[in-house]
């Protein structure tokens, strides 16, 4: 809330600074004011109380700043704003900010009363008091001090707001007279600023073009419905109060001249179809086709193919429970063999659904391919990439394999050639993107299989089509594949062989990752620039200490197992020489 409320004093600031110089003439942006404060307060997302709440708050600040309080806590006082009281522009806008809290709380009723159609009374009142606010508002400006921009500007807000209240009323030739008038009105003011001025203008006048021809067509104007349909296929239809009449007329439309189709022949079959809602959705399909081929940009395309989906599924739901309440219709007519007429137009609006998610996912395609190749002008931003086209293709190939299983539809040898064809094209452009991912990651190897792959399924379409030249004629051109993907061999041939920093990397890597030296890899080739550096690492130095064998110890163990002579006869040899023997051996004479 706090958030909020800043949010609000600083939007408040900038419609200050919108206005003019007392010295000027008193001026209010009154369009520019009112689209911003809706922008930032709930209307970006439909939510009229949460801009009602504002208006109220708004309108409280303004007249406590200015001091136009209306009595007291305990009595209320009206008071009106008069001509004398224009010395502040912020007078005009407390008037502004009243007729935008009517009109707001308006449109919160007619959302509410869609399913409380009481709250229509009150819807019509404050959609009086805000044109009632409108008119005071108008008639302020008519003051001297007022600038001439201001002046048109509330004669068209007047104009807007009066032609809401008789479009309400289904009073059309009034309605529509406010509404040309405002139109006039914004065009003139648009010729006569910029560009950028202009804009709002601009929008303003496509906003309420389609009121203008729905209230042509109720006064009876019948080629207004034409200009409706395109409105509505093309830009959404009108907004507001518009929107839900727009639809409802052109239901009503179709319904007329559902009242006249009776069935629907397909691939040599005429099936009746009696369901309201087949034969509604039936009849705008060419115009919901030609709206898709007119399509200004992709959004707006992929906003039409949403739309023809939704409609062709709420089909098929109805043909089901038709299918389900009539039994007998569910079973197959044994005596022919055919499937029923509900079956096969369950069938083919199937066939309708699927092939239309097929060339939506195509559209899609074709757009990201062609941002593919242009070039990005924001490295940091994530760009499209062949990945986001595989998945793209793969629910093509996906519906493509629902369809060659359509009841009713199994023994048309045709058709199943047909899907056969489509489904090997949409096979080689997948197989295709798939070949970009890989070269993305430089796995040229994977990639140049991929790309023979694609030529393979390219010329099996071509050998195939000779036939069924008319099934190519909604399917993308193949020998333009072919082009691209012979440029894209050779491009991926040369950055194969220039791209020599990866093949250095990786022995690099893994020898720094062991740190063995050349002498114990003289098996394996690397190539190591280390080898004729400085440093080179040829050997491991100093060596590692290795084990060696000991110095042995001898022990002898047979000594205690010989037997020594005796030597008692030299020991008594000695004995018997007595003193004689020892004196003759010291002075020789015994020698």
């Amino acid at each position: 809330m706090a958030a909020e409320k800043h949010g609000e004093a600083q939007s408040a600031v900038m419609d200050e600074n919108k206005e003019k110089k007392p010295e000027e003439g008193l001026g209010l942006e009154i369009l520019q004011i009112i689209k911003d404060s809706q922008q930032q307060h709930g209307l970006r997302h439909g939510d009229y109380q949460r801009y009602r709440g504002y208006c109220s708050r708004r309108l409280r600040r303004l007249r406590k700043t200015l001091g136009f309080k209306m009595g007291n806590r305990h009595k209320f006082t009206g008071k009106k704003v008069t001509v004398e009281m224009l010395s502040d522009s912020r007078y005009l806008l407390l008037v502004l900010m009243e007729a935008e809290r009517a009109w707001s709380y308006a449109m919160q009723l007619k959302q509410e009363a869609n399913t409380e159609p009481r709250k229509r009374f009150h819807l019509l009142s404050r959609l009086r008091k805000a044109a009632k606010h409108g008119e005071e508002l108008e008639r302020l400006c008519e003051s001297p001090r007022v600038d001439a921009k201001t002046k048109l500007e509330a004669q068209a807000y007047t104009s807007y707001l009066t032609g809401m209240l008789w479009f309400e009323l289904q009073e059309w030739k009034a309605a529509m007279e406010a509404f040309n008038k405002c139109k006039t009105i914004y065009e003139k003011l648009a010729s006569a600023f910029t560009e950028e001025q202009a804009v709002l203008y601009h929008q303003r006048v496509e906003e309420i073009s389609p009121n203008i021809r729905y209230c042509a067509y109720n006064i009876g104007d019948q080629n207004a419905i034409n200009d409706l349909m395109q409105m509505r296929l093309s830009a959404g239809g009108g907004g507001g109060m518009i929107a839900e009449k727009l639809e409802a007329l052109i239901t009503q439309t179709r319904a007329k001249q559902a009242a006249t189709m009776s069935e629907v022949e397909w691939r040599g079959r005429t099936v009746p179809v009696k369901i309201d809602k087949v034969r509604i959705f039936l009849l705008g399909l060419a115009d919901n086709e030609a709206a898709i081929a007119q399509a200004a940009n992709e959004d707006t395309k992929e906003r039409l193919y949403e739309t023809l989906l939704s409609e062709c599924r709420d089909s098929i739901q109805a043909v089901r429970e038709e299918i389900k309440a009539d039994s007998r219709e569910r079973a197959m007519d044994m005596d022919t063999g055919k499937v029923s007429n509900l079956q096969y137009l369950h069938s083919y609006l199937t066939y309708l659904k699927l092939w239309t998610v097929v060339k939506r996912n195509e559209s899609m395609a074709q757009a990201l391919h062609a941002k593919l190749k242009e070039p990005q002008p924001d490295e940091n931003k994530r760009g499209p990439r062949p990945q986001d086209l595989i998945r793209l293709y793969d629910i093509i190939l996906q519906s493509l394999a629902e369809l060659s299983v359509l009841q009713g539809l199994e023994e048309d040898h045709s058709f199943q050639k047909e899907v056969a064809l489509k489904t090997l094209v949409y096979k080689a452009y997948r197989c295709f993107f798939i070949a970009q991912s890989y070269v993305l990651v430089k796995k040229w190897s994977e990639a140049l299989v991929l790309y023979e792959r694609v030529l393979k399924y390219a010329r099996e379409v071509q050998s195939q089509s000779r036939n069924l030249k008319n099934s190519l004629k909604d399917l993308p051109d193949v020998q333009e594949l072919i082009s691209e993907v012979n440029a894209e061999k050779y491009s991926l041939q040369a950055a194969a062989i220039l791209d020599t920093e990866d093949v250095c990397e990786t022995p690099l890597q893994s020898q720094v990752k062991d740190g063995k030296p050349l002498c114990e890899r003289l098996e394996t080739f690397s190539i190591d620039a280390s080898l004729v550096g400085k440093q080179p690492n040829l050997v491991q130095f100093p060596p590692e200490f290795q084990p060696i064998p000991c110095k042995p110890l001898f022990f002898d163990l047979a000594l205690n197992h010989v037997a020594f002579p005796p030597l008692d006869d030299k020991v008594e040899q000695k004995g018997k020489g007595g003193l004689t023997g020892y004196i003759k051996g010291i002075f020789g004479f015994g020698s």
